[in-house]
């Protein structure tokens, strides 16, 4: 019995994480970009929580939470992005989403350095 409550802010937590995929996933569509949660394909850990084939240089960290260590949720993604370039989307409820990357890598997205990585809406 002691161990109830945990299971199910482990429960609450999965899903509020699947929500905050699906709400991502849903945003990148309303702008063009087709879009699909990632785990429930893959099933890996280290899997994005949402995939974009359009922009698959992209590793998409969501997190729809009210307090965030943004330091460790972008190592998270550095560490499970295989090489693609990691991208935390975040939210608080009721806020605007909000998009963190390394600064090179917004230095490169202005440049146009991704433009022949599938830059563009599908």
């Amino acid at each position: 019995m002691l161990g109830w409550p945990k299971e199910e802010e482990a429960v609450n937590s999965r899903e509020k994480g699947k929500r905050g995929g699906r709400q991502w996933r849903d945003q990148l569509r309303a702008n063009g970009y087709a879009a699909r949660r990632g785990q429930q394909f893959s099933g890996s850990p280290d899997s994005p929580d949402v995939v974009c084939d359009s922009l698959p240089w992209i590793h998409f960290e969501v997190k729809a939470v009210e307090k965030l260590n943004i330091v460790d949720t972008m190592e998270q993604a550095r560490h499970d992005s295989g090489g693609k370039v990691p991208v935390v989307a975040h939210r608080r409820n009721f806020r605007p989403w909000l998009v963190t990357m390394e600064a090179e890598t917004f230095l490169r997205l202005l440049r146009g350095d991704f433009a022949g990585n599938g830059v563009g809406k599908s």
